[in-house]
């Protein structure tokens, strides 16, 4: 049968592409979200455990597609194993000026400047606490993030932590978004480590029976020495795991788009090498001590394979959702089951760092 997202897709194409982003939502919230087809089948070889949460498959929602928490549920529909919603501010904020998505085709990647736009941790409060009060079909993940004109930062991933206690499965902290001036400078040692020590002594105050799970997401563009303070930091801290990685500031000379100057963080097909070599640093890093997601560039099972090989948990996306549309959720699984069962694996996590 048909891909039905193929019937849609050049009305999507054709507009811009935060429009097109909208009108998907509104879509995913209608009586017609069926079109967009529905995966619930899922087969034990890829069921696994990532911080302590059963998933019926490795593959996650990046954050970013729903930022203010409105399709959770529909998108768990669409296969994907967890979701992550966000990145939700304390504040309501606008974001940058439009347009600040651009969709560069040939190179199968968007560049964004949005700039954490989102509706604010009381919206996102709500729509969350209706959720868990209806029913729960899947894991989410709560993304995190500090207001632009915040004189407190800090403050404000301790705020969000705090607002959204109960309401997700685990939490990222992004300090790694390039679109919020002076916002990756917290990936530093000494701007990160007070930053880890108000958040887990924030945690440590929210549940005396489980711990909520706290991740923190990284920019792709770190330098080696950056790495190892991060690792170190985040093995000191007990953090439960890290993102690997963001969009990156870097426009690689293959790129053919004639958008490719725009100003933002660049995702995709050209993040995937990039991404791939990141995580095998990660890894190597913190020893597999620490979960690791992967994100940048996943368009196939074989790219989730690689991941997952170079040591990632579970992975990530997003961009190409934009060019494959949601039918790919199921094709990536089914591709991946396949290169299990290939190497003779009775499961994906078996493969977890054996790259």
């Amino acid at each position: 049968m048909r891909d039905p997202y193929r019937l849609i897709r050049p009305t999507l194409m054709a507009l811009d592409a935060e429009k097109a982003h909208r009108l998907t939502l509104r879509l995913l919230k209608s009586p017609l979200a069926g079109l967009l087809g529905k995966d619930t089948a899922e087969t034990p070889e890829l069921e696994t455990s990532f911080l302590g949460i059963r998933l019926p498959n490795p593959i996650g929602l990046a954050a970013g597609f729903d930022k203010n928490a409105e399709v959770p549920d529909a998108m768990l529909k669409l296969g994907f194993g967890f979701v992550e919603v966000g990145t939700v501010t304390p504040r309501p904020q606008m974001g940058n000026p439009e347009p600040r998505i651009f969709r560069l085709v040939q190179d199968e990647a968007v560049i964004n400047r949005i700039g954490f736009a989102n509706e604010g941790a009381d919206m996102v409060t709500r729509r969350l606490s209706e959720r868990r009060a209806a029913s729960r079909m899947g894991k989410i993940g709560i993304n995190i993030g500090a207001n632009k004109d915040s004189d407190d930062w800090i403050g404000d991933y301790v705020n969000g932590l705090q607002r959204f206690s109960g309401l997700g499965d685990y939490y990222t902290i992004n300090i790694s978004s390039p679109n919020t001036p002076g916002l990756r400078a917290l990936q530093t040692r000494d701007s990160l480590k007070p930053l880890l020590d108000a958040l887990i002594a924030t945690r440590e105050q929210m549940s005396r029976v489980r711990k909520p799970p706290l991740l923190v997401k990284l920019a792709p563009d770190l330098t080696l020495p950056q790495c190892e303070d991060i690792a170190a930091l985040a093995l000191e801290h007990d953090i439960d795991g890290l993102i690997i990685g963001n969009t990156t500031i870097g426009r690689p000379n293959t790129l053919q788009s004639p958008l490719k100057g725009e100003t933002g963080g660049l995702s995709g097909a050209p993040l995937r090498e990039l991404a791939l070599e990141n995580m095998k640093t990660m890894f190597r890093l913190t020893g597999g001590r620490i979960p690791l997601v992967g994100v940048g560039g996943i368009a196939s099972g074989q790219d989730a394979y690689d991941r997952i090989r170079a040591g990632a948990s579970v992975v990530q996306l997003y961009t190409a959702l934009v060019y494959e549309g949601p039918g790919l959720v199921k094709r990536i699984k089914e591709e991946l089951s396949a290169l299990v069962k290939r190497d003779g694996l009775g499961n994906v996590s078996e493969a977890v760092g054996k790259g």
